[in-house]
């Protein structure tokens, strides 16, 4: 009888065990980790009085937000103070009624409509290599895609421009998109002189009383390379120019690199213009990221964005003193 007991348990056991073994195996296994939500782009507020209104206004009146993009943030609020200094409404910094009035927004709607050309959409378009070396041995330094192109036409973040037209295939000629209504950019008038202030990252033109009537956010300087605090003289402007890269000019210059000369284009490291000072290796000049400008430092030298600098370089010549503040 024991021996029977003893021989049942052992085989209910082994029943036991194969029957968990085989429930073990037909279990599934957890499905993977679904993917993160994409997030959407935040949508930009277009109506009358609204921030994106706003840099378009600045803009227009040569109060340079920088790259518009619809959100207030440093750049905007120094071009408002900047825009206030200038017409006696204090300086805030921020939109009250006294400075919308100034402004007038009803004159202006913040969008325009423009239909992409057969040539906007030509390209060529190609991203760029990081390495000064690689970028030397192409014909230009051109934009990377309509987006870049359109970006500096309009004045806009090419993220704006995406938020703005959803959907749209910005590589095909006839597109209708909506764009900053920047207007054509009047030209400024001839300065008396020309102040770059590292204080509040940012360069004034003023006229022959001494008032502002231009404005625009600069990146100036760093703990590495400080900006040439003095005044100085404009020797030359060059448009469109060659940047002579020099690694031994350069405290963040890769191991390895070698002097190069690269050639002409918007994503030049200085961008489309250079306007060359009297302090050796230091000038004003456009740049190949206007996103970063007013936010990041410089190698000592001025940046501004590309149509900015150009708008100065029009306004000076060598006879307008620069001055260079803390």
């Amino acid at each position: 009888m024991l021996v029977r007991l003893s021989a049942m348990t052992s085989f209910i056991a082994l029943a036991l065990a194969t029957t968990s073994a085989a429930m073990a195996q037909a279990v599934p296994a957890a499905p993977p980790p679904m993917p993160a939500p994409v997030t959407p782009p935040a949508p930009i507020n277009i109506d009358v009085r609204s921030d994106l209104h706003a840099q378009v206004l600045l803009d227009r009146a040569h109060f340079s937000p920088g790259q518009i993009d619809g959100k207030i943030g440093s750049n905007q609020r120094r071009a408002v103070a900047g825009f206030q200094a200038a017409h006696g409404l204090g300086t805030s910094g921020e939109l009250d009624d006294a400075t919308w009035q100034a402004l007038q927004p009803d004159a202006t709607p913040p969008l325009a409509s423009y239909t992409l050309t057969a040539e906007d959409v030509a390209g060529p378009f190609a991203a760029l290599p990081s390495r000064p070396s690689e970028q030397a041995k192409l014909a230009a330094l051109g934009y990377a895609s309509v987006e870049e192109s359109l970006g500096e036409r309009f004045h806009a973040d090419p993220e704006l421009l995406r938020t703005l037209n959803p959907g749209t295939d910005f590589n095909k000629a006839g597109s209708r998109i909506q764009v900053p209504n920047i207007g054509t950019p009047l030209p400024l008038a001839k300065a008396a002189k020309l102040v770059v202030d590292k204080s509040d990252s940012t360069l004034r033109l003023l006229d022959a009383a001494g008032n502002v009537y231009a404005q625009v956010p600069v990146s100036s300087g760093s703990k590495h390379d400080p900006l040439p605090i003095g005044e100085w003289k404009i020797l030359g402007i060059s448009r469109n120019p060659t940047y002579h890269y020099n690694p031994k000019l350069f405290w963040d210059a890769r191991q390895g690199e070698t002097k190069a000369t690269l050639p002409a284009g918007p994503n030049n490291p200085v961008g489309v213009v250079w306007i060359d000072l009297s302090k050796p290796h230091y000038g004003l000049h456009g740049t190949p990221a206007p996103g970063h400008i007013g936010k990041t430092e410089s190698h000592g030298c001025v940046r501004m964005t590309n149509w900015d600098a150009m708008q100065i370089a029009n306004a000076v010549d060598a006879s307008v003193p620069v001055l260079m503040q803390k």
